[in-house]
């Protein structure tokens, strides 16, 4: 470790401990509230993060707070990724990793005798707990009402104007509340829109009017946000919380284009992450940039610390502030079943590489989704599949689209940021590739990734019973045989 970096490290470490200390000794009405400003399908498109777009609520946040400048989280796809900050740990190590899972009693997914969730764990501790926006989204058997005091509106997200929850907790108790926000699922702007000549699009898309459209529809949906964002802050002053009230602002993963979100790239896991705090500005000092790796599943365990909660044994995350606080090696990504699309892909992100491993190598990465076919906001997937078959694509747009993948994938970051050269051939990359295939072979092990184990075979047959004849993996051949009636009429 360099010496700059130790000192940082501890500098967090000397203040983070008066902080942890100060909070324990404090009664609970004097503990932070703390409050989730949570997005859907978003990427750092902020200002702040060195976008050119004006978002003047975020960026003021950050100048309030901490920015932290790679976060990656766990899983590019929603409810996996939800179900992983519930737990403070991968989707996997609890069998939470197939997308929409756990829909019906037959394939009910349970949480292990002890394990509780982090809106059950602030709510015992005396934290009034909410879910604004009501989407409970988790791959699991989940009892809102013993995790929080309030939910909903369902499915509404937030909207200036809105009634907020904080509001009805008991005099002088903190409150824990998640605010869901629309993000990148949000509409184009119909006064002020982003200019599509503006964009800069990733050298993995083709400079075409579709793909500028799609980005431009995703700037827009960026500043409405921002705006959200403003409003709900406004709505903090106006109670007179904002100073002791920890506002974490995150995304579940990427914005919605072809090679971003369900997929483990930079697109589908880097997010946005920053933390204000004023009444703990010795913990969260203003303006401040951290450079290094953290995972998104931090968040988790750094509320748990705020709150004066002991973090407990089977969660897998770390307080970004705490006194024992050691910057990650590397962070781990997983994708698996999106819908009715049956994959397998893990990652391992360090501070240069992005190593990617496809254990599913039969088929293609655009293998069949909900957005294929539906024109509008998703005319960009036509438009990319048509390209290939013309030969209109790059070496470093068009392997994408090939009928098959390679088992491993290796991209460097000091040459390659929108991971678009597959180094994992190169001779001179071979121990950076040994190295991150020993790390994720470890990490399976050490946390018994359950995807090696595949899907049951009720959680097949309700994935069957729902798509249907989309359902063309292999892996349903024996479902399919056993219960024809399920997609034979479709």
């Amino acid at each position: 470790m360099s010496i700059r970096r130790f000192s940082i490290v501890a500098i967090l470490a000397i203040a983070s401990l008066f902080v942890t200390h100060a909070l324990a000794a404090k009664p609970a009405t004097t503990r932070p509230n703390i409050l989730w400003i949570h997005v859907e399908d978003m990427n750092p498109l902020l200002g702040c993060y060195g976008v050119d777009i004006k978002t003047p609520a975020l960026d003021r946040l950050a100048r309030q707070g901490v920015l932290f400048e790679r976060c990656y989280t766990p899983t590019p796809v929603c409810s996996s990724c939800r179900s992983s900050l519930m737990v403070g740990a991968s989707a996997t190590t609890f069998g939470l990793h197939n997308h929409r899972s756990s829909r019906s009693a037959a394939a009910a997914i349970h949480l292990p005798q002890g394990v509780k969730t982090l809106p059950r764990l602030m709510r015992d501790a005396g934290y009034y707990t909410f879910n604004h926006g009501g989407k409970i989204d988790f791959n699991f058997v989940f009892k809102a009402a013993e995790a929080f005091n309030t939910v909903g509106p369902r499915r509404g997200f937030y909207r200036p104007g809105q009634k907020l929850a904080w509001r009805n907790r008991k005099p002088g108790q903190p409150f824990f509340g998640m605010v869901q926000l629309v993000g990148g699922k949000g509409r184009r702007l119909k006064q002020n829109p982003t200019n599509p000549a503006d964009i800069k699009l990733p050298a993995y898309y083709p400079d075409h009017p579709v793909l500028r459209e799609f980005f431009a529809y995703q700037y827009d949906c960026a500043r409405t946000m921002d705006a959200q964002v403003a409003a709900l802050l406004a709505e903090l002053d106006q109670d007179g919380l904002s100073d002791n009230t920890v506002v974490i602002f995150h995304t579940d993963h990427g914005m919605r284009c072809l090679r971003d979100k369900q997929f483990c790239y930079d697109g589908g896991l880097h997010v946005p992450l920053i933390v204000r705090w004023p009444a703990g500005k010795k913990l969260v000092p203003p303006g401040t940039r951290r450079k290094e790796i953290v995972a998104d599943l931090d968040v988790t365990a750094t509320t748990l610390a705020l709150a004066g909660v002991k973090i407990p044994k089977y969660m897998e995350c770390r307080s970004l502030f705490g006194p024992d606080y050691k910057p990650r090696d590397f962070v781990v990504g997983v994708r698996d079943r999106c819908d009715f699309t049956i994959d397998r892909i893990r990652t391992i992100r360090t501070d240069r590489y992005r190593y990617v491993r496809n254990f599913l190598t039969d088929r293609p990465y655009t293998q069949p989704t909900y957005k294929d076919g539906k024109g509008g906001v998703f005319a960009y997937v036509d438009v990319l599949k048509t390209l290939y078959r013309e030969g209109k694509l790059n070496d470093r747009q068009g392997w994408f689209m090939a009928r098959h993948r390679p088992s491993e994938e290796l991209y460097d970051h000091t040459t390659d940021p929108d991971e678009t050269v597959n180094l994992a051939a190169d001779p001179k990359h071979a121990n950076a590739l040994a190295r991150h295939r020993a790390l994720l072979k470890i990490w399976i092990k050490q946390t018994d990734d359950k995807a090696q184990y595949g899907e049951s075979e009720a959680g097949l047959k309700d994935v069957l019973k729902r798509w249907g004849a989309k359902c063309v993996n292999p892996e349903y051949d024996a479902v399919k045989k056993k219960y024809p009636e399920l997609w034979r009429n479709e």
